[in-house]
This record gives structure tokens, C-alpha cells and sequence, in this order.
């Protein structure tokens, strides 16, 4: 079976990218890094690649030059279990110039996407459509999600 690797594609910062993701994420570690070489397209030396992975999953940081940037089309989705993890991602990486967006979406300083939301959405959004609809209009309001309040908006009628 191939193995399948996330590339982000930066344009100097990949290194500076992966040490903080792999300093925010647990069981997270820098994998190898490859650096440009005489040959170019880019300053020999600049660093190439970035190889780490965050909680088990593999990604590559590419310094191929400002041609593409980020944008929300692709985001990554961090499951959490407690406000304090919601609180803890949506703080680390907002940090040091990322935004925080609507509806628990955050855009970390490098212009990665990422949605930062609690493990038990997909049951607060489940087939109860009145609780599904309270709790779609509650996150609505919200940019950091607040998980109690999520959950007081499945239970209870507006």
C-alpha cells in the first residue's frame, strides 16, 4: 500500500512552520530536513524540504518559492476532547500573527487553515434537527468554539 504524505508548500518558512507545529501538537517530532543545493532554482542552502509528523501523521514542508499560497479550500481538522485542548490549539496556533475566523476556522501566522472544533460535533449535529439547528446557530455566533455552550445548545430549546 503507498504511503500518503501531507505537502504544504511555503515559500521560505517551512522549517519555521514545522517546529511549531511540532511543538504544539503531542507525540510530534522533525523528521529530516534537505536543503537547496548549487544547482537552485533557489539560494543554495535555503532549506528544500521539512519532513515531520504530528501525532503519527506524515507531512512535508516544501520551500518552493512564493508561485502558491494558502488558502481555507484546504484545512486540517483537530478533533478535541475538552475545552482546554480547543482553547490550548486555537491559543498556540493563533499565536504570533495567525486570526482567528468564524465558527472555530483559524488561520495559523504561515496562512495554514485549520478547524479547531470538539470530538462531539458530529453528534451535536446529528439527526435531531432541532438540536441540530440550535447548535448550528449557537457555532454561527461563535469564532473560538465554546464546547458547554455548544452542548447546552443541543439540550436545551431556544
Amino acid at each position: 500500500m503507498p504511503t500518503l504524505t501531507n505537502c504544504l508548500w511555503f515559500d521560505r518558512d517551512g522549517e519555521a512552520a514545522a517546529e511549531l507545529y511540532t511543538s504544539v501538537f503531542p507525540n510530534s517530532r522533525i523528521l529530516g530536513v534537505t536543503h537547496h543545493g548549487e544547482a537552485g532554482p533557489r539560494d543554495a542552502d535555503l532549506v528544500l524540504t521539512v519532513e515531520f509528523e504530528l501525532d503519527g501523521v506524515r507531512f512535508v514542508a516544501l520551500n518552493g518559492g512564493p508561485d502558491f499560497t494558502f488558502n481555507e479550500a484546504v484545512s486540517f481538522q483537530i478533533e478535541c476532547d475538552s475545552q482546554d485542548e480547543i482553547d490550548h490549539y486555537t491559543d498556540k496556533l493563533t499565536a504570533d500573527g495567525g486570526e482567528q475566523g468564524p465558527c472555530g476556522w483559524i488561520k495559523d501566522r504561515f496562512g495554514v487553515s485549520w478547524q479547531v472544533m470538539p470530538r462531539v460535533m458530529k453528534e451535536l449535529l446529528a439527526d435531531d434537527a432541532p438540536a441540530r439547528d440550535r447548535v448550528m446557530a449557537a457555532m454561527m455566533r461563535m469564532r473560538k468554539l465554546d464546547l458547554a455552550a455548544l452542548e447546552d445548545a443541543a439540550k436545551t430549546a431556544a
